[in-house]
């Protein structure tokens, strides 16, 4: 039987991140994908995003995070689990 338990990931991806429209990107994929949480660039350079939803939907979005859009280049993707919830919706943060 597959479950649809909702799952949290909090994402923080490294490379040509900033400037080449991640953050519009990552909101619009996972509202696509009917994902709750958040993105925000972060002052090294890099972005973090926290996605919560079904878990197939939670692995897609990290799927698509590790090519991101087309003007990025992706060299890395940590992962780490969120076990607090978030509020319903998915919003682009400022930069912290």
């Amino acid at each position: 039987m597959a479950t649809t338990a909702n799952v949290s990931a909090r994402v923080r991806v490294y490379g040509m991140v900033q400037g080449v429209w991640f953050r519009a990107w990552t909101a619009r994929e996972a509202i696509s994908l009917g994902l709750d949480g958040w993105v925000r660039n972060r002052i090294d350079g890099t972005v973090e995003a926290l996605f919560q939803g079904p878990g197939a939907a939670v692995e897609e979005m990290i799927l698509r995070c590790r090519v991101g859009p087309p003007a990025a280049r992706v060299d890395r993707l940590e992962r780490v689990a969120e076990p607090a919830p978030v509020p319903s919706g998915f919003v682009q943060k400022p930069t912290c």
